[in-house]
């Protein structure tokens, strides 16, 4: 599986990794920490680009998570997507006509099942579950929701992506530029 023919989806945490990113073939990429400040010119120059960016805007500094801020995202930044465990943001995403991802952790059954719940509840377009190391988890997720998957977290080794990706995500999201360089095409 690959979610447009991509099976990593690169995880920015840096500006280092962020001129990895733009330099790099993926059009799909997420920007997980960033400054307010900086989103703009960061949008900008991955527009220039032809990049598709998803921004998690639990993670961004100097924002809240209420639907004031998924509504001046939506209209300023216009990204292809946004992540977040908020289903205010959810919803409010998809009202915009912007790729809603839900972000749930599965750490226990009762996670889990917390987490199906939510998901029918919100209807996001996309599911990504953490951590991605659990084949179980992903294809209970993908059977039970009918989503697609992005798996994240805690993968480290190609062996862990393909596992992930055998289970039923559709790509995984991850921060390590060296696996990153595994998957180019």
């Amino acid at each position: 599986m690959s979610f447009h023919g991509q099976k990593i989806i690169p995880a920015i945490r840096s500006m280092k990794d962020y001129e990895k990113f733009l330099n790099s073939p993926f059009t799909y990429g997420v920007i997980l920490e960033i400054h307010l400040g900086l989103l703009q010119t960061v949008m900008r120059f991955a527009g220039e680009r032809k990049k598709k960016l998803f921004l998690h805007l639990d993670l961004i500094q100097g924002l809240s998570q209420d639907e004031a801020a998924t509504d001046f995202i939506c209209q300023t930044m216009k990204p292809y997507g946004l992540i977040s465990t908020k289903s205010n943001v959810i919803i409010k995403a998809k009202q915009k006509g912007v790729v809603a991802t839900q972000r749930v952790f599965f750490i226990d059954s009762n996670a889990g099942k917390k987490s199906i719940q939510l998901i029918k509840k919100n209807d996001p377009d996309i599911v990504e579950v953490l951590p991605g190391l659990i084949p179980k988890a992903i294809s209970q997720l993908k059977d039970k929701t009918g989503k697609i998957i992005f798996a994240g977290g805690l993968i480290e080794t190609v062996e862990e992506v393909e596992k992930a990706l055998a289970a039923g995500a559709s790509a995984i999201t991850t921060s390590n530029p060296g696996l990153w360089k595994q998957f180019i095409s």
